[in-house]
């Protein structure tokens, strides 16, 4: 088989239903964070959710690998917060289909081993970068409603319960 030929490689056999069901319940399991990453970008919030159902299901009928979860709320949200806050969401919708473009290229040539290239401690930057961005986007929740003040009181106890409880149930029912 000549090399061209071989990208087009077609004689596995895919479980259509078992790979949409798959997707589509990647896409259910992505709806909180797509939202939280929408409006964290400066999208309408329904974006998100368009977001989540379309990545699920192209990613179930383009295909895979066993095992594969996949999902970019998080790993694109650093670059389009700039990019929708410069020139809106119509720039940002060309890019991401022109990411996606990239994404289907890259698949049909075989070159995703050259992810190996990336330095780890840039990878880890990166991860720690998306980590400080949405620690900051989440320190306006211990401001008031005008977001001009910081919260006081029982506004604020309340809201340090709220995180005290959500640390002990990741801390204690890890598993």
């Amino acid at each position: 088989m000549t090399p061209i030929l071989r990208l087009f490689d077609f004689s596995q056999k895919v479980n259509y239903r078992t790979e949409i069901l798959a997707g589509l319940t990647v896409a259910m399991t992505m709806i909180p964070e797509s939202l939280s990453f929408a409006i964290l970008a400066g999208f309408n919030p329904l974006t998100g959710l368009y977001a989540a159902f379309i990545m699920g299901l192209v990613t179930a009928v383009l295909g895979g690998r066993p095992g594969l979860v996949s999902g970019g709320a998080g790993a694109t949200v650093v670059t389009l917060i700039a990019l929708m806050k410069s020139n809106g969401i119509d720039y940002v919708f060309a890019a991401v289909a022109l990411a996606g473009i990239i994404q289907l290229l890259i698949g049909l040539l075989k070159l995703g081993k050259f992810i190996r290239l990336v330095p780890q401690p840039v990878m880890y930057g990166f991860v720690n970068g998306l980590a400080v961005i949405i620690f900051m986007s989440q320190l306006n929740q211990f401001k008031t409603a005008g977001g001009d003040a910081w919260l006081s009181g029982m506004p604020l106890y309340g809201m340090i319960g709220l995180v005290a409880l959500t640390i002990a149930i990741v801390i204690f029912f890890l598993r």
